[in-house]
């Protein structure tokens, strides 16, 4: 088979010429396999497509075209209605996404207790400090003025998650900026909760350079160093 071990981008798949040269072509958003309702997404044309395969397939059929330039993966689950964001919500946002990165690298430390894997050992020393000195809130939705308290009197235990999570998006490559692809994967699984997050990232981009600095990322959550 001239296809076996050979290569192609997650938008096209193998196919061998009559020489049995193989080459990459589009996927057949048709011949995508049959996916499960959890799995639809929605496109930034506010179309639902079954899954990611018809998708990107899609977008490489329309490659080389201002459609398929504009089309890219918007959130995940079927399209619906997303209110637009108020000005009084993208300034709660930070808030609360500090708070909740915080509760997941505390969820990753309490697994890693049992069963270690998740978090590096240097993470996990960093991750110890903020996890014994968050015994005063439970995790879950807290009250903006509580968030806003909490950060200036333990502004120490929210500079670590946020650093943390930029350099786990920041992968392709690594160079301390964060590209639209690279913050997909987080953003994509967030709109559908989390309306403001578009809002939050275009604003972050203060040079509106469709690029965001680690600098531009922690003034965004009110870091200062």
């Amino acid at each position: 088979d001239p296809c076996w071990n050979f290569h192609c981008k997650r938008d096209k798949v193998c196919h061998a010429d009559k020489q049995g040269k193989p080459h990459c072509i589009c996927q057949d958003p048709a011949a995508c396999p049959p996916t499960k309702d959890y799995e639809h997404v929605c496109g930034t044309d506010n179309k639902t497509y079954e899954g990611t395969c018809q998708l990107f397939g899609t977008k490489c059929q329309l490659e080389g075209t201002k459609m398929g330039r504009q089309l890219h993966l918007d959130y995940m689950g079927s399209c619906k209605y997303i209110p637009p964001c108020t000005d009084y919500e993208v300034d709660q946002f930070p808030l609360r996404m500090q708070d909740w990165l915080k509760n997941i690298l505390i969820q990753y430390y309490e697994r890693d207790l049992n069963t270690s894997g998740i978090l590096t050992e240097k993470q996990r020393n960093k991750v110890k400090k903020i996890y014994q000195n968050d015994k005063h809130l439970v995790a879950g939705d807290h009250l903006v003025k509580l968030l806003l308290h909490d950060f200036e009197k333990n502004y120490h235990m929210y500079v670590y998650p946020v650093h943390w999570q930029f350099h786990q998006l920041d992968q392709h490559p690594v160079d301390r900026l964060l590209t639209h692809s690279e913050l997909a994967p987080l953003r994509a699984s967030l709109v559908p909760m989390e309306h403001c997050i578009t809002r939050f990232f275009q604003e972050c981009d203060g040079d509106q350079d469709k690029l965001i600095a680690l600098k531009e990322w922690c003034q965004c959550f009110g870091i200062k160093e």
